[in-house]
């Protein structure tokens, strides 16, 4: 289980990198269930992106891999074209992260949005390595 002191450490960084890199972005820490443990909303960062990071959180939750590790299962000529479309809508795109225990058990997921997908990735990266340190 992640839990709320570990959820505001992965936020906390998340939002040092975004704001070193200088970028606001919307962080979403999601549970091992897809469901909503944490969330920021950085001064100016784009509303639109508020459902975004959470739908990347919930695509990495879902597989137990990189949101955009997905796409390869569902693009054209993979072995589940479509799958994107399933469970309401996946986001196929860099910026969420899975989340494991020490055990190496599913335990969540950091999704990132609001600048490029590489700088969501960067940021969703380094809110992921302070669960590992924490």
């Amino acid at each position: 289980m992640v839990t709320s002191n570990q959820t505001e450490t992965m936020i906390a960084t998340g939002e040092s990198r975004a704001r070193e890199i200088g970028v606001p972005v919307n962080i979403a820490v999601l549970d091992a269930g897809a469901h909503l443990k944490a969330f920021s909303r950085m001064d100016g960062a784009v509303i639109g992106s508020i459902d975004v990071s959470i739908s990347k959180a919930r695509t990495a939750v879902l597989f137990g891999i990189p949101s955009e590790a997905v796409w390869e299962y569902c693009k054209p000529g993979a072995p589940a074209p479509g799958l994107e479309r399933s469970n309401g809508g996946l986001a196929t795109f860099p910026g969420g992260i899975p989340l494991f225990d020490s055990s190496g058990a599913l335990i969540g997921a950091v999704g990132v949005s609001g600048g490029a997908v590489s700088q969501d990735l960067e940021i969703a990266k380094a809110a992921a390595a302070a669960l590992r340190s924490s």
